[in-house]
């Protein structure tokens, strides 16, 4: 049974109980069966923007529309998603992406990312190397020293969705989920 205590501000007794130490349910992404890559493209403005969303964004470092980011599938960033769902467009990307996205939008503090910087500097060797131990979670952006994590890129080729910016991608929009289809977007946009 639980200990009693005395609050000191409040003069009440106050229950205290022992946590169990925290087990990671089946099919949850931190045990690693369901991790995936998302890339997250910010698609509108800061115009009429809430406080909240606001923190959100400076959090993941968008700080632009155009700009995209590459994270995994945690609990942690599926509620910032949530939170910011009617400004990005977000999906699972692909390897061969990936690298398209590092060899051409790569940045390390006024260079662009290369072979020779990846010999160089790392362990890994190459790009592509790096990409392959990146997507099977063995790597993270982290590991290559100077490298901007935000990848900046141009407005997409004959234009967004149909039905513009404004609009779920469900109806034919260009925000929120749009799973596989996001590699097709940052393709248009490298």
């Amino acid at each position: 049974m639980a200990k009693q205590k005395t609050s000191e501000n409040l003069g009440k007794p106050v229950k205290t109980e022992k946590r169990k130490p925290e087990t990671v349910p089946e099919g949850d992404p931190r045990k690693g069966e369901n991790r995936k890559r998302i890339a997250i493209v910010r698609v509108r403005g800061s115009v009429h923007m809430k406080p909240q969303v606001k923190k959100t964004f400076e959090v993941l470092k968008l700080g632009e529309p155009n700009h995209c980011i590459v994270i995994d599938n945690r609990p942690e960033y599926r509620g910032m998603l949530l939170n910011i769902k009617d400004y990005v467009t977000w999906g699972e990307i692909t390897p061969e992406t990936m690298e398209k996205l590092l060899s051409s939008r790569g940045k390390i503090e006024g260079a662009k990312l290369s072979d020779k910087f990846m010999k160089e500097k790392t362990k890994i060797g190459s790009i592509n190397n790096f990409v392959k131990d990146f997507m099977a979670f063995k790597a993270e952006l982290n590991d290559i020293p100077g490298l901007k994590k935000t990848f900046r890129l141009n407005p997409p080729k004959k234009g967004f969705e149909r039905l513009g910016i404004k609009k779920p991608y469900s109806i034919g929009g260009a925000l929120g989920y749009r799973s596989g289809k996001i590699n097709e977007l940052l393709g248009r946009m490298m």
